[in-house]
């Protein structure tokens, strides 16, 4: 059975958290997890900062293809052998998240996952999701349940509204997410002239 598509999903929560906002469906390991919790939200602005950081300059496009952008090249190669090898390690002392598909916008989040919470609506948790599959690292975001239902493929969908958070941290998550957008856009458009490539 086929998973609804995102516009075949009719809930009131849906249009208030991606109606008119720039969202993303993706694949993020995360996890929903009730109740209050110390949430340091310094940690997570800086973890979006650091990606941004380090994402942005490697889209950048070098106008010079000398040495310099060759050594560059590989000390990049390197860092992403270093990242992975980390993660690896990582991952081995540390709870994995599961793969979950989600749809994020700045109002909150949409989360599949295989068993119902029976969270109340209002409930207050946190979702923890690794924000992108190169650094294995997460952030928590502090949340309040907004509904919960059956996918009708056997999963149900949580949909999550972001509790207020600081103006920094909401321009880095506003931030981390575009990034998001612009590059699934650029891999369904390289998805599109493949076949014609052929």
């Amino acid at each position: 059975m086929t998973e609804p598509r995102p516009s075949a999903i009719h809930h009131p929560a849906e249009s208030e958290l991606f109606d008119e906002t720039l969202s993303c469906e993706l694949a993020l390991p995360a996890e929903f997890r009730l109740g209050s919790a110390v949430i340091r939200p310094g940690s997570a602005e800086m973890l979006l900062r650091s990606v941004a950081l380090v994402e942005d300059s490697r889209g950048e496009d070098h106008d010079e293809r000398g040495e310099s952008s060759a050594q560059l090249q590989r000390l990049e190669a390197k860092l992403d052998l270093t990242m992975v090898l980390l993660g690896r390690l990582v991952r081995q002392s540390a709870q994995d998240l599961d793969l979950r598909p989600l749809r994020w916008s700045r109002r909150g989040i949409r989360l599949e996952q295989g068993l119902r919470t029976g969270a109340a609506t209002g409930s207050l948790g946190l979702i923890r999701l690794q924000p992108c599959e190169w650094l294995p690292d997460h952030i928590d975001l502090p949340v309040a349940v907004l509904a919960e239902a059956a996918t009708g493929a056997g999963a149900h969908f949580l949909w999550l509204r972001f509790e207020p958070m600081s103006d920094a941290l909401e321009m880095a998550l506003e931030r981390h997410l575009f990034r998001l957008h612009r590059r699934q856009i650029a891999q369904a458009r390289l998805a599109e002239r493949r076949p014609a490539d052929n």
